[in-house]
């Protein structure tokens, strides 16, 4: 169950840092860069949202958000 968190922790990391590079390009209209960190952060961001479903369900807590 560590493990799982973990993961989900560590992509939610990734996501957060890939929004912030995306922004900083974006501020020096670097919009072709901009736009693939963007992506980027998105893809970490849904794969941060599966494991963190999975290891919910792992845990066996139900967390209304």
């Amino acid at each position: 169950m560590h493990e799982s968190h973990r993961q989900a922790a560590e992509q939610h990391e990734l996501a957060a840092h890939a929004h912030r590079t995306a922004a900083e390009r974006n501020e020096r209209g670097d919009n072709p860069t901009a736009n693939w960190h963007a992506t980027r952060a998105l893809a970490y961001s849904d794969q941060a949202y599966k494991l963190a479903k999975e290891a919910q369900t792992k845990s066996g807590q139900i967390v209304t958000l």
